[in-house]
């Protein structure tokens, strides 16, 4: 069968089900984004599309987004024609509603499902917008929010359904909205993010590759930003260091921002905190991994004693659901996402968003005593394979939710 994938920033959350498809060899895929020089990916043909249009550099601030969004919803669909030109129809279509993208694919394929991916809805208050009082909304915040949503609600329109990862992030959407969804998560491969007990990495710096014997805790965001609480990381930083002598902190992210607003210092925010810590932190200790390879990145989660996830109320990170399956103990923020999947002292460790005291006394209890909270990474990893595994809990429900939108006879079989 014939099926379509649209996500401006390939794969983006379709990796695994992507993967998946392509396994079964019973399907022609293509996959349409914005990227550019993308490797050829065996079972998958990558389509280009470019925006139709950009905005200019002065566009008017409450239709900006929305100019952008019809700029990839017009490109996706010229993409798309062509694809109809060359004699290409899906029997469904699945792609992210944020940016516009699937806006106008009714138009090329009017009796086409398609199912849309709903990942946030862009809130004035209860969101990312002015929960940190460190960074204030603007004054225009709720404007531009709702102006931002205007996307959102044209491309909810064309699709036939929508999925949403987590109950809270659906919450964030407005109830006729919701009503169109069903929510389940993208789903993580548990069979491969394992525990690892001899998981090792040589770092040039050292002597010795560090191991589980090490005293390592981690941090790790896509980008080192407030969104994802880094300065709050970093500030706890000179405590725990202090208090664990043979302490290592390992950072895996980029300098630059996914959400909210740069730093504007060069170097992004960790050049900010690491002028604002001085010499209270012991550097040598400190660890920036930059962006690393998957595989790198596993084994500094299995090797550490304790991972660091921290976030304000926004979408939830696959890093979180990851170190769980791979058996982390877990001190997170004490913020709404989190508590969906994280429960205090069952199966990780909460602390308030913003107490970087709390969260270096709770770390350095856990780097003390490994043992005494060694259980809550076990039942992590059990509340991971049970609510997120990809094949045997997540996979099915998707392919329920695709077959109901499908023909008799054009529906995909579920086979692990």
């Amino acid at each position: 069968m014939n099926i379509l994938f649209v996500h401006q920033n390939y794969p983006g959350q379709y990796r695994q089900l992507v993967e998946w498809l392509i396994a079964q060899q019973q399907h022609r895929i293509i996959f349409l984004t914005q990227r550019q020089g993308l490797p050829e990916v065996p079972g998958v043909e990558i389509r280009t599309y470019a925006s139709h249009r950009r905005p200019a550099a002065d566009a008017y601030g409450l239709s900006r987004h929305f100019e952008e969004c019809m700029g990839n919803g017009y490109g996706a669909a010229l993409a798309a024609q062509a694809l109809r030109a060359e004699g290409f129809t899906p029997v469904i279509i699945l792609g992210h509603i944020g940016w516009g993208e699937v806006t106008f694919l009714k138009q090329v394929w009017p009796g086409v499902p398609v199912l849309g991916y709903f990942e946030y809805f862009f809130l004035a208050k209860g969101g990312s917008v002015g929960f940190d009082p460190e960074f204030p909304a603007a004054p225009e915040a709720p404007y531009l929010m709702q102006a931002r949503n205007g996307a959102n609600h044209l491309a909810a329109a064309a699709v036939d359904l929508g999925q949403c990862p987590t109950a809270w992030q659906l919450g964030t959407f407005p109830p006729e909205m919701q009503a169109k969804c069903y929510t389940c998560h993208d789903g993580i491969r548990t069979d491969r993010l394992r525990p690892d007990p001899a998981a090792s990495l040589k770092l040039g710096r050292l002597e010795s590759a560090l191991t589980r014997d090490d005293e390592v805790f981690t941090y790790m965001a896509r980008n080192m930003e407030p969104t994802r609480g880094f300065h709050i990381f970093m500030r706890a930083l000179p405590q725990i260091l202090a208090a664990r002598p043979k302490a290592r902190a390992l950072i895996i992210g980029g300098n630059e921002v996914s959400y909210g607003k740069g730093s504007g210092e060069k170097g992004g925010y960790r050049a900010e905190m690491e002028r604002e810590l001085g010499d209270r932190v012991d550097w040598q200790r400190v660890h920036f991994l930059g962006r690393v390879p998957y595989e790198a990145y596993q084994q500094v989660i299995q090797l550490g004693r304790c991972h660091i996830y921290l976030t304000v109320p926004f979408v939830l990170s696959w890093s979180l659901l990851e170190a769980m399956s791979m058996g982390a103990t877990i001190v997170a923020s004490d913020t709404a996402p989190v508590r969906e999947v994280i429960a205090h002292e069952r199966n990780g460790l909460l602390v308030d968003f913003f107490d970087p005291g709390a969260l270096a006394a709770q770390v350095t209890q856990v780097l003390a005593r490994p043992d005494d909270f060694a259980g809550l990474g076990r039942q992590a990893r059990d509340d991971a394979v049970a609510r997120y595994d990809f094949l045997t809990v997540t996979l099915p429900e998707h392919l329920a939710r695709i077959n109901a939108l499908l023909p008799p006879g054009k529906r995909i079989d579920y086979r692990i």
